[in-house]
């Protein structure tokens, strides 16, 4: 199983395989657009990957920059999100957008903020804080700030995969203030064989196990969305 940090760099393409394969059943977009009205709203997205958040938003909104620290997951967006007039594609650290402040309605990120719990695990809580603090540079007052993040695979009720994401949620909901809901956005494979094969390649080897004695074609997901306007 290769790092995040490699998938993101090297394996776009499977990625977006996986990726593509979850949410059968459409329930994200409708759990956003009940927090946060979409329509004609300008959005800012952080860490957009192959632009599965990027694709749900732009049918309903006036328009929407993607940024990711990654080109590559952004030449798997671009294909993706072809013929998409109002979604403009960026690479960009999500500390520092090269917009300017009060450009956005919304801002909005998915499955992005949370790896920094991993990558620096003595220091993630500020290199969240400026990420937040530049969702807040780019929004008008009023605008929402939207957080996407995993609330654990294979698991049918929510349940933080890692402790460090659990004191992450714990300190959106606390000391930051903001509201919190979650969805299933469960994964629907084509085969048993594809549900092992891109399984193992994103979550390791001991949920794949799992997915291949069962030969699992249906993936429980749970996803916390979490909150709060400037």
């Amino acid at each position: 199983m290769p790092t995040f940090r490699e998938i993101y760099t090297h394996h776009a393409d499977l990625y977006e395989r996986l990726v593509a394969r979850e949410d059968y059943e459409g329930r994200l977009l409708p759990a956003i657009a009940a927090i946060c009205p979409l329509h004609g709203r300008e959005v800012v997205e952080f860490g957009a990957g192959t632009g599965r958040v990027t694709a749900l938003l732009a049918p309903h909104v006036h328009a929407i920059c993607a940024f990711d620290a990654s080109h590559h997951m952004l030449s798997v967006a671009a294909q993706r999100l072809r013929g998409m007039v109002n979604v403009w594609l960026a690479v960009a650290d999500n500390r520092a957008l090269p917009l300017p402040p009060a450009a956005a309605d919304v801002a909005v990120e998915g499955w992005s903020f949370g790896h920094a719990t991993d990558w620096y695990p003595d220091r993630w809580q500020a290199h969240i804080e400026e990420a937040l603090a530049e969702m807040r540079r780019v929004l008008r007052p009023g605008g929402m700030m939207i957080l996407i993040e995993t609330l654990g695979t294979g698991c049918e009720s929510p349940q933080p995969p890692s402790e460090r994401l659990a004191a992450l949620y714990a300190w959106l909901e606390g000391a930051l203030g903001f509201s919190h809901t979650w969805v299933r956005t469960d994964y629907r494979f084509a085969s048993p064989q594809e549900a092992e094969e891109l399984v193992r390649f994103f979550f390791g080897d001991d949920l794949a196990d799992r997915v291949a004695r069962q030969r699992l074609t249906l993936l429980p997901e749970c996803t916390g969305i979490w909150w709060r306007a400037v």
